[in-house]
Order: C-alpha cells, then sequence, then structure tokens
C-alpha cells in the first residue's frame, strides 16, 4: 500500500492516510475519543493528526481545531466519535471539507431501533453526490500496522504480517488481536466493518485483492450487505489470493419456509454455502480455522483432488485422522502396487501395508525419510500428512530436518502433526520454517487437508470452460410469450400459474414436459384422453385447489373412455362440495407416464440476502425426508450445472449404478441451465418446482409444475433481482459491416474460448503490438487461465462485446473483433479498447463497436473513459477523435490517454 492516498482512488486514503483528523477527540479518560487519539499521536505512524473539538484549544498536547473545515489542510481520514445525534452534520461538513474518507466509530444507530435508522439515512442523504468513502458507523476502526496506523479504540496495535482480517464483530476482533499479539501472528491490516452503511465487503475484497502486501483474505460475517457486489469482488480476487470466511449463524432455525417444496428445503445458510463455492471462497467452521488456513494456503500447493495419504509411527493418531477424513468429505488415498513394493523393501514386515501408513513406533528418521520418498511420489495421492507421536527411540528434530526436502517440490501438499508438546517444539520450529504446517492434533490437519481439497474445487469451478449451451440471444420470441403469459395471470389477479400455464412457461424455455390439457367438461376430457391415448391422469384444475391428485378417492390409471367420464364428474363433485363451484375450472389431462427413472426435484425460491436461489436434487412425494439436494445461484453454465448435481447423493445414480443405465447427465445440464435463464429473466417469478422431474435413460421429462408470482403489489422495480448479474441480452443487436457481412454484436460469455483461441491465431504481429504495446507471444494470449479470466467476465466489472459471424456455409462461428470496458478500481471511470481481426480492418466494425462501448458505459453510469493509446496507432486515435475524446499526454512519452467525460 502507498503512503500517497491523495493520488490514489478507491480506499487508499482509509489505510494510507497522510493526514488523519479526529472529531470528538477529548482529554477524558476512558473515552474513545482520548483512546483513539492517543493510539495515532503514540504509535509509529508518521502523518498528520489533528484533534477536532469545539470546546477544546489543545487535546493531549496537540492543537485543537473547531470544525474540520477549518483544518489547514484536506483531511485524508476522518475519524468519527461524536453521539449518533450529531454524526450526520459532522459528516455534511466533512463531504463540505473534501474529506477523501471517514469512519465513524460511534454506535446508537439502526442497532438501537427507529431513530437510529433515521439517522443512518441522514447520514447516506449527506453522502450522496460526494466522493467521500465511509466505514461503519458502529465499529472498532481499522489499522495498518506496516505504518503503525492504529485509528480505534483498542489499546495494541497488531504485528505486521501479510493477512488482512475483516470482521463484523468488534469484541472478536479485539480477542483476536490479543490472541495474534501472543502468537506472533501479523496482519496487513485489521478492519472492523461495523454496520457497512457505505464501504462493504466487496469494496474491502477488492481494494486487499490489488494490495501487494496483503497474501490472504478473512472474513468474519453475520450478514452479506450488497450480495451482488460481495460475489463480485470476490470472484475475482479468489483467482490470485485465498478468500477465508467463517459466518455466523449456522442454524436455519430462525429462517422461515415456503409453501413450496422448494423453499421448505432452502435454509438461508445454505444459500451462503452455495455463494461461497460460486464465488471460490472458502468457508471455514471455526475461528481456529481462519488462521490454519491462511497458514496452510501461504506455504502449501492445493491438492488436485481428495485423496490423503496418512504416514504415522502410531496407529491410534492415523485412526482418528482417518475418521476426520472420511467425515468432513476426504478420502484415503489407494496405495499403488509399486508403492507397497517399495515400502516392503524399506519397512518392518509389520507395516500396515495399507493406508495409514503405519510404520511402527521405533521408526528412527531414515526410516520416515525413505518411507515418505515412496510416498510422495505414489500417483493416487493427492497430499500427505506426516504424524509423529513421541516414543522411546523418536527424534522429533532429526524427523523434521530429514522432511524438509519434501516440503515443497511435488507438486502435493504436506502436512505435520508433532504430537507431544514441549517434547516435540523443536520439530515444529523446523518443519514450520521449511513451510510445512504443523498442527498439535491429527484430526484438525486432516480436516485443513480437507479445506484445502474443498478450496481447489471451487477454485477450479471457475476456471473450467463450459460447453456451449443455447444461445440467449436467439430467444428474445420466447421470453416475450412468457411474458404474455404471465402478464394474462396477473391481470385476473392471481399469482398462481394453473398447471398448463406453467408447464407452458417450460416449454418455451425448451424444458421438456408431458402433455398437459385442461378439459372443462366430461366430453372434452373424453376426447383429451383418446387423442393421448389411455391410461391418462386427471387431475384438479382450479384456482383455489392445484395438484391434489386422488380427489375424493378417484382412481388415477384411467383406462377407457367410460373410466374418464366418470373420474371427471367425481372430480368435479368433490370439490364443488370442498370448495365451491366457482373454484372448479375443470379438469387436467394427461398420459400416465411409467417411473421408470429416478425422480428429481428442480426448483426456485427466493432468498431475503442473495434473490433468487436454485434447487436441484432428489424429489418425488418424499422429497422432505429425504433431502438429498443442493443449491446455487444462477444463472448457471453447464460447469456450473454440473457442479450444482455433483453436491447430490443422486448424481452417482444418475451416471448408472448395479447394471442401471446411465441419464443424459449433458442433456440434464443443459435443462437446468434453461431452468436458471428462466429464473433470472422472468424476474416475477417468485417460485418454482418441477417435482417430480423425470430422469430415465430414454428420456428428461418434467410431469408437474408449480410458478408463484410475485403480487401485483410488488412494483418491478422491486423485484428481488439476482446476486450475480445475468447475461446482459440488452446488449445484443446484429450489424452489418461494408462488405454486405451479417455480424452480431453480443456481450462475451465464458464458453467463446475456444473461439478466441481462434480470434487469437489470426491476429497480425502488428495488430498484436498496437493492442497490448509489446508482441505478447501466442500461447500466453492463448493460455487457459488467462482466457478464462477475459470469457468469464463478471458483468457489473466490466462489458466485453464480440463481434460474432456465422459462416453461412457451415454454420460455423467465428470472433472477428472483441471490445472492453473495465471498470476502475470499483468506481465511475473505466477503460475501453478494441481489438479487430486484420482481415476485417476498415470495415467499420472498430467504430461500430467502440460506439456501442460508449453506450454501454452511459447505460452503466461511467463518469468518464479513457483510451491508452501507442502514439503510432493513427487509426485508433483518430477513432477516438470521432467520438469526441481528448487527446491527452502523460509523463510517459511511449503512450497517450484519450480521455472522454460522459
Amino acid at each position: 500500500m502507498t503512503p500517497d492516498a491523495g493520488a490514489q482512488p478507491g480506499l487508499y486514503s482509509f489505510f494510507c492516510p497522510s493526514s488523519v483528523a479526529v472529531i470528538g477527540a477529548t482529554e477524558r479518560e476512558g473515552s474513545v475519543g482520548r483512546t483513539v487519539l492517543g493510539n495515532l499521536l503514540n504509535g509509529r505512524f508518521k502523518g498528520k493528526v489533528y484533534p477536532v473539538n469545539p470546546s477544546h484549544k489543545q487535546v493531549l498536547g496537540v492543537g485543537c481545531f473547531p470544525r474540520i473545515g477549518v483544518v489547514p489542510e484536506k483531511v485524508d481520514l476522518a475519524v468519527v466519535v461524536t453521539p449518533a445525534a450529531t454524526v450526520p452534520g459532522v459528516i455534511r461538513e466533512c463531504v463540505e471539507a473534501g474529506a477523501r474518507s471517514a469512519i465513524v466509530i460511534t454506535a446508537g444507530f439502526k442497532e438501537r431501533g427507529a431513530e437510529g435508522a433515521k439517522f443512518e439515512r441522514q447520514i447516506q442523504e449527506e453522502l450522496r453526490g460526494s466522493k467521500m468513502r465511509l466505514l461503519g458507523p458502529n465499529c472498532l476502526g481499522m489499522m495498518n500496522p506496516r505504518l503503525g496506523l492504529n485509528a480505534t479504540f483498542a489499546q495494541e496495535i497488531a504485528r505486521p504480517g501479510n493477512v488482512a482480517f475483516l470482521s463484523q464483530s468488534g469484541a472478536l476482533l479485539t480477542a483476536i488481536l490479543d490472541w495474534s499479539l501472543e502468537e506472533g501472528v501479523g496482519f496487513s491490516a485489521i478492519v472492523s466493518t461495523g454496520s457497512m452503511l457505505d464501504v462493504s465487503w466487496g469494496d474491502l475484497i477488492a481494494f486487499f485483492g490489488e494490495d501487494s502486501q496483503t497474501q490472504s483474505i478473512l472474513l468474519y460475517m453475520e450478514s452479506i450487505g450488497d450480495a451482488r457486489a460481495f460475489l463480485s469482488a470476490a470472484r475475482e480476487v479468489a483467482l490470485s489470493k485465498p478468500i477465508i470466511v467463517i459466518k455466523a449463524g449456522r442454524s436455519s432455525a430462525a429462517a422461515k419456509a415456503a409453501a413450496s417444496h422448494t423453499g421448505a428445503l432452502t435454509g438461508s445458510d445454505e444459500v451462503f454455502d452455495a455463494a461461497f463455492r460460486r464465488c471460490g471462497a472458502l468457508r471455514v467452521q471455526n475461528i481456529s480455522d481462519l488462521f490454519y488456513m491462511a497458514d496452510v494456503l501461504g506455504k502449501q500447493p492445493r491438492p488436485r483432488g481428495p485423496r490423503l495419504t496418512i504416514l504415522t509411527n502410531a496407529g491410534g493418531p492415523g485412526v482418528l485422522a482417518t475418521d476426520a477424513l472420511i467425515a468432513t468429505g476426504g478420502e484415503l488415498a489407494p496405495i499403488s502396487n509399486a508403492s507397497i513394493e517399495a515400502l516392503n523393501q524399506i519397512l518392518p514386515p509389520h507395516w500396515s501395508h495399507g493406508n495409514p501408513i503405519d510404520i511402527l513406533g521405533d521408526a528412527d528418521p531414515e526410516r520416515y525419510a525413505r518411507a515418505l520418498e515412496v510416498a510422495v511420489k505414489d500417483p493416487n495421492s493427492d497430499g500427505l500428512l506426516v504424524i509423529l507421536a513421541p516414543q522411546g527411540m523418536t527424534d522429533p528434530a532429526r524427523v523434521a530436518e530429514r522432511m524438509k526436502p519434501y516440503a515443497s517440490g511435488s507438486g502435493k501438499p504436506v502436512l505435520a502433526s508433532w504430537m507431544g508438546g514441549k517434547q516435540v517444539a523443536e520439530g515444529e520450529v523446523i518443519l514450520n520454517a521449511s513451510g510445512v504446517p504443523t498442527f498439535a492434533y491429527p484430526d484438525s490437519a486432516a480436516r485443513a487437508f480437507n479445506y484445502m481439497w474443498r478450496y481447489t474445487y471451487n477454485i477450479k469451478g471457475l476456471y473450467e470452460t463450459p460447453v456451449v449451451a443455447d444461445r440467449p440471444e436467439t430467444d428474445e420470441q420466447a421470453r416475450r410469450k412468457v411474458d404474455a403469459i404471465l402478464e394474462r395471470v396477473r391481470a385476473a389477479g392471481r399469482v398462481l400459474l394453473t398447471e398448463v400455464e406453467s408447464k407452458e412457461v417450460l416449454s418455451l424455455y425448451e424444458i421438456p414436459t408431458v402433455p398437459t390439457r385442461v378439459a372443462r367438461k366430461a366430453e372434452e376430457a373424453i376426447e383429451c384422453a383418446r387423442a393421448m391415448g389411455f391410461p391418462v391422469v386427471l387431475k384438479v384444475h382450479s384456482e383455489t385447489i392445484t395438484h391434489k391428485t386422488d380427489v375424493g378417492g378417484v382412481k388415477l390409471n384411467l383406462q377407457n373412455e367410460e373410466d374418464v367420464g366418470e373420474a371427471y364428474r367425481a372430480i368435479q363433485n368433490s370439490v364443488t362440495a370442498k370448495a365451491g363451484a366457482e373454484s372448479f375450472l375443470g379438469v387436467t389431462v394427461q398420459p400416465m407416464i411409467r417411473l421408470d427413472g429416478y425422480e428429481l426435484i428442480l426448483g426456485s425460491s427466493v432468498d431475503s440476502q442473495f434473490g433468487p436461489v436454485l434447487l436441484f436434487g432428489s424429489g418425488g412425494q418424499l422429497v422432505e425426508v429425504y433431502r438429498d439436494r443442493a443449491l446455487a445461484l444462477p444463472p448457471l453454465n453447464t460447469t456450473l450445472a454440473q457442479r450444482l448435481m455433483e453436491q447430490t447423493q443422486v448424481f452417482a445414480a444418475l451416471k448408472g449404478v448395479r447394471g442401471r443405465a446411465a441419464v443424459d447427465v449433458t442433456a440434464l445440464e443443459q435443462i437446468l441451465v434453461r431452468f436458471s435463464r428462466l429464473v433470472v429473466e422472468q424476474r416475477r417469478i417468485k417460485e418454482m418446482d418441477i417435482n417430480p422431474l423425470l430422469a430415465a435413460p430414454e428420456r428428461l421429462l418434467a410431469l408437474d409444475a408449480r410458478i408463484v408470482l410475485h403480487g401485483n403489489e410488488v412494483a418491478d422495480k422491486d423485484l428481488p433481482r439476482s446476486a450475480i448479474r445475468p447475461y446482459p441480452s440488452e446488449y445484443v443487436s446484429r450489424w452489418t459491416m461494408k462488405n454486405g457481412a451479417a455480424i452480431l454484436f453480443r456481450p462475451i460469455r465464458p464458453e467463446d474460448e475456444p473461439l478466441m483461441v481462434k480470434f487469437h491465431e489470426t491476429l497480425s504481429e502488428q495488430s498484436v503490438y498496437l493492442r497490448y504495446f509489446h508482441m505478447e507471444k501466442l500461447d500466453t494470449r492463448v493460455a487457459h487461465e488467462r482466457l478464462i479470466r477475459k470469457c468469464f467476465i463478471d458483468y457489473e466489472r466490466e462489458m466485453a462485446l464480440v463481434a460474432d459471424y456465422t459462416n453461412p456455409q457451415t454454420g460455423e462461428h467465428e470472433i472477428l473483433a472483441v471490445g472492453r470496458l473495465t471498470r476502475q478500481n470499483n468506481s465511475r471511470e473505466g477503460e475501453v479498447a478494441v481489438l479487430v481481426v486484420d482481415r476485417c480492418q476498415h470495415q467499420g466494425v472498430g467504430t461500430e463497436l467502440l460506439g456501442r462501448l460508449i453506450a454501454a458505459a452511459r447505460e452503466e453510469q461511467y463518469e468518464r473513459i479513457i483510451a491508452i493509446i501507442l502514439p503510432q496507432n493513427t487509426a485508433m486515435r483518430a477513432l477516438a477523435k470521432h467520438f469526441g475524446f481528448q487527446i491527452e499526454l502523460t509523463a510517459d512519452p511511449s503512450m497517450v490517454v484519450a480521455v472522454l467525460r460522459l
């Protein structure tokens, strides 16, 4: 973090201020104002500190100012400790004085009730339109130990380190601080977030993601706040730095279940699990695990799979480690035959001949080293845990010395559990210094390995390239038809769609459904049955009674016309008796489907913090009993759809078990993708169930469907939005090049990675140089780790448009141009860049693409965009001037900057 806060955007003024004002500073013993000022004055902080209090001329020997507006310089950071009722006015003065940031330590806001909530609204009103950022209120403050900056009322400042710790609990933060000082743990920053009235998790994660002093980010979270901002920032940062979270409130006892199966199965804590998986963050259960995992992930490579090899000199600890490993989702690595033969040559005859590898209690350092050398090379193993229990001939320090060569270089994580307190302390020091994390107990080490694998699994999902599913830009007609159905239901004053309407909606999104027709008379029911073929099923079709089969004891397996007519009249009489004639709209008729596959459930409901949530799992009548389900946040691609299914037990069965043929999992992925698109595009839908979704080897079929809408009292602007921004189809449209070729401008998708490889293969050296300012090699440009980040973007942070050309003879797609609009430092400023394949230059593509990016910038409420251009790139300079950019010289003569204020 640079100390020049005034020259930096974003949150730098919080963590690297050159000047700090303490508003409410006082000499009263025990007061927050005195403690905060004393911490700033008496520490290593080199910046200027200004007490502000109209009642004092001096505080702690330093000249005091009556208000921030008369401080002789613009203040980088204002720390506010005045009473809650005064804070809105103080914030107004800070804004007027040009302060860059403020921390409101004061409590007494929404946590105190209506009056406090009113103060918060007033603060937000004062911030509106300004560039000042605010941390809090009701927080402890923040620390930057490297600068000696302690802007809190904690008595001690943390040690410098490379971990950023962000906490919603001030009390927990002080406890962690005390612990860290005893244990010698250091931090790049400590932040108490408070109520997050302005600065959010997303802001902080984005900031520390770019901070070179921070290697990992730890969060203690009680609520998510702005879910979209959190997920956006976390997904971007998790690709390069671990984000480790402990979320309080695991119990779902307080969660209210919705009326649908999906709502009943969805607990808010499970949604958090799904969210953390989606963005690549690692969730842990204990405070200690936060720091264990920061240490482990900082020292060792991530495992490629869940299989652990345990090497021990004592059977009991090996068993404990195994139990912990299996209980938390890991696997024992099967030892290869070659490894067994090699171990037979170096170990006593009575070694365990399996995993755990028990090398017996008399193992000396040489035996440990030779066994470890074999184990680390075993291709079946994804990681190693070495356990040492001090026994008569054990030398913990020498064993640790022999382990040092295996601390790195194998590509597999190596963990150690040195048991025994003082007897093993020297060995622990050696191991930790060499990069091998140590644990006092083997079960803790096994759980740490599983956390490592879970983190790998989460990150891997961000890097996988999905296959092409449906192209959302081609589905506008289907969306319009669904809009019309939902508007018709709303106009009738209903929120519940009939089964026929529900299935029609699903069908329009190409989700296969069983044919279903409405019959309002017995004769119509008979006619439908004839068309479908016997046997058939009749169900109630009513505004007040839906999906109630077997009403009045009517049999469902109807074999002939007489059965159908009799069943229709029985249902009519039963419903009329129960609910009144006005509720009976008829019956639905559908063919009797033999349940020769698996009954699944696919549903959606709305979470109060994350918006729409998807559910997939085992379905049918016992869905609440089995509770085999997993949750995910929409929208999905095929990779994410598979990850959702992998979380369930039924997924293993779908791939074929005990001679049963496998279900077409690829087709099932496509259904999940389409269903997720329906959820995010039709925001008026509140709940939706397909139960059961029949999955058989020869077919996938939605048998029953139920859709519930938000009522008309919910305005369109107040409808829940998805926590992850869906594909921005509003930027899709067709255009014709000068040569007459038709192309489609659309936002980029993760599935475009193969097309982007071909795009880069067509570029000339000159085009590459002008775009990247150097000759970047092709294999670097098309590397999977680079391209997936360029294709799998967060549309909140970046908008990339491609020119998609479809060859009319072959139907193959080709990308002819790419334009990017990238938001800078989470601000309202962005950078644009355009690159066109050589053969399509001078066809108007670049001009059209840049114009669309500028229009998108206005739509996304950017205030300014820039383009960094090489001076010799005359074409791009002319293009920028065409759109009104101002060309500005920079201190670097090798480039110019074009600026457009919107």
